[in-house]
């Protein structure tokens, strides 16, 4: 048998290597004498492994930093009995009982979990479900305990919540910080994330949300502890209720500053569903009687990093209103009305409500006030009032216990305001989202520390992969790595950074790519969102299509024909046979100009699959209403990357 050059040389090689003989050296004469040199000073620069000494994080972490358990006044109220050790363990993969007596487990562990549950009279329902005696000493307390034990719980919870919500709940009932009751509440919590904390293999953050309701518009935020027991332990939760408590946010910042100087830790705070909030949550001019200043502007901007864009309580990223040549933004509308249904919306309160719009805005304050007071990040995270994250289209658990799976949620009723007529329908809760993070491990500390930086960004469920780069340098040829993570940061800033001062004659470049879930759709595209002000001080926006799946083209609009629909609505199926497993593109931003600040961010789209309510119309052999939205398209919103010139 004649051997190929190639082969024979392998030969010799591995027959030097075996017997401990030097393959001959190259003579100084040979032509590749100064390759071989070059290799050689090369080769011992960096490791020949192009992971070894890797500084930057590798993979994104999938979680939850929004579930409530029974904990909560609201969630104890509508049935929930998991607690926050149940949550943890759910959310690390094991199954439980959910207090609909159902059996629920996930597809898929999370990565990492924040019970928030209310602060407000934190732990009230089960001591009161368990018949605390202290509880039973008072008539009222005796009254509603009864109820329970006589079936007639479902009645007591609404007129305990009436009370709670109207000021008349009873103050020697209520759980205040400093209380014996509410102390030993906020330990379990502590105490159920350091058992259910695992570095390395599951992360439990020690949290709360601040339940801010001012005249039924919502203004909530979860605080998150970087922090194990220690120095959680050290504070109680900030509270709504005077006279400790306040609505404020900058109330909650200040007690987050003084938690900081107190125990040497660290904390944020992660706003959502702006889009309940009639128009408060993205101030302009005044919040709470006080104008928007300078010091406002750089307290939300420390203590806000994240925005939660994307929950069961609706899709807060834009508004058909708002962004009216974006085909779409008309997704998982919750647009009727305030938290409670109080106070129908309007259309002047929308540039309010929605994350695209607060970007915008965040851009013209920077150039009044010098400080930019909406510089966050996106994730989304649960809401779920059940102690269950379990978001998945098949798997979904409702947000409240009453919306548990049962052949009666698809006809049921959320929410129902007849002073108002603001009404919402089960159907039209959203089985979402999960916050995606960018760390280097699987603690506290790197998550924490990633989301601080804001290198995260939202799905509405799905566990895409998203990387997105901004610099001055990315090429056509950069999109062609199988490492782009590499290039990205070697030549850019990730998503959550900031590119400054561009040089003369350049304009900014973006690398971005996706990688579908393993268990979910393929992609339809990639877009790249970009808002800027211009000289006059007005705002702007424009959605580019920048990668996409088939052999689509883009039309003179920069319209992208849609890439198709595999759903099988009736039988809750959809086939990957459209789209493509992944996309990456670089991007550079045609109408840029130096002078005027902007912001990026990348929206990932999947091609259309069933959404819950098909599944659930399956399962329980249902009619949907009219007007039940029985397919979806989910998808992915990077943290966008900042220009300031």
């Amino acid at each position: 048998m004649i051997r190929p050059p190639l082969f024979a040389t392998l030969t010799t090689l591995l027959f030097s290597y075996a017997t401990g003989m030097a393959a001959e050296p190259a003579t100084s004469g040979d032509a590749g004498s100064l390759n071989q040199e070059k290799a050689e000073a090369a080769f011992k620069k960096r490791p020949y492994s192009p992971y070894a000494d890797r500084s930057f994080p590798t993979r994104p972490f999938f979680g939850d930093t929004h579930l409530h358990t029974g904990f909560s006044m609201d969630a104890g109220a509508f049935g929930a009995r998991l607690t926050p050790r149940d949550a943890y363990r759910f959310a690390r993969g094991e199954q439980v009982m959910a207090s609909s007596g159902q059996p629920a487990k996930l597809s898929r562990p999370l990565d990492f979990l924040v019970v928030a549950d209310h602060s407000d009279n934190m732990g009230f329902f089960p001591d009161l479900f368990a018949g605390k005696p202290e509880l039973l000493a008072h008539p009222m307390g005796r009254k509603w305990y009864d109820m329970i034990q006589s079936g007639d719980g479902a009645k007591a919870a609404l007129e305990i919540i009436g009370q709670f919500s109207q000021g008349t709940f009873p103050k020697e009932l209520m759980y205040f910080p400093g209380t014996r009751f509410y102390r030993g509440a906020w330990k379990e919590t502590v105490d159920a994330a350091e058992a259910y904390n695992e570095p390395g293999r599951f992360t439990a953050f020690i949290g709360y949300e601040w339940t801010s309701l001012n005249k039924g518009n919502n203004l909530h935020r979860n605080v998150i502890f970087r922090d194990n027991a220690d120095k959680a332990l050290q504070v109680e939760p900030f509270t709504c209720v005077p006279p400790s408590g306040s609505t404020d946010p900058m109330d909650l910042w200040k007690w987050m500053d003084n938690y900081e100087k107190k125990t040497g830790g660290s904390v944020l705070a992660i706003a959502h569903n702006g889009n309940l909030s009639n128009g408060e949550m993205f101030p302009i001019v005044e919040a709470f009687g006080k104008a928007i200043d300078r010091n406002y502007a750089e307290a939300r901007a420390k203590w806000e990093r994240l925005y939660e864009v994307t929950q069961t309580k609706g899709d807060g990223e834009t508004h058909p209103f708002l962004s009216p040549n974006d085909e779409f933004a008309d997704y998982e509308r919750w647009d009727k009305g305030n938290l409670d249904g109080s106070a129908a919306k309007t259309q002047d309160m929308l540039p309010g409500d929605y994350a695209r719009s607060a970007l915008k805005l965040g851009l013209m304050l920077e150039g009044k006030l010098g400080s930019n007071p909406y510089k966050f990040g996106l994730i989304g995270s649960t809401d779920a009032h059940t102690g269950l994250a379990a978001i998945e289209e098949e798997n979904f658990f409702g947000k409240t216990t009453p919306q548990e799976p049962s052949p009666h949620r698809l006809a049921a009723t959320f929410m129902n305001n007849p002073k108002t007529g603001v009404k919402v329908m089960d159907w039209e809760v959203c089985s979402a989202g999960y916050a995606a993070v960018w760390a280097q491990e699987n603690t506290r500390e790197s998550l924490w520390d990633a989301m601080q930086r804001k290198e995260t960004y939202a799905t509405t469920g799905s566990r895409l992969v998203v990387r997105f780069f901004g610099g001055w340098d990315f090429r056509p040829e950069d999109m062609e790595s199988r490492n782009p993570a590499v290039i990205g940061y070697s030549k850019g800033v990730p998503m959550g950074g900031d590119l400054h001062e561009a040089p003369a004659g350049k304009a900014p470049t973006f690398l971005v790519a996706a990688l579908r879930d393993p268990f979910g759709a393929n992609l339809d595209r990639i877009q790249i969102i970009k808002g800027w002000m211009d000289a006059k001080g007005e705002l702007h926006e424009q959605v580019y299509n920048v990668a996409w799946s088939g052999e689509r083209a883009l039309d003179s609009q920069g319209k992208l024909p849609a890439v198709g629909n595999t759903v099988d609505v009736e039988n809750a199926t959809w086939k990957n046979s459209i789209g493509a497993s992944e996309l990456i593109t670089v991007w550079k931003d045609p109408s840029f100009d130096a002078k005027q600040r902007a912001f990026y961010y990348a929206r990932v789209m999947e091609i259309p699959t069933p959404r819950w309510t098909a599944y659930d119309a399956k399962r329980f052999g249902n009619r949907p209403s009219p007007g039940t939205r029985m397919t979806i398209v989910e998808r992915a919103y990077t943290s966008p990357i900042w220009y300031t010139p």
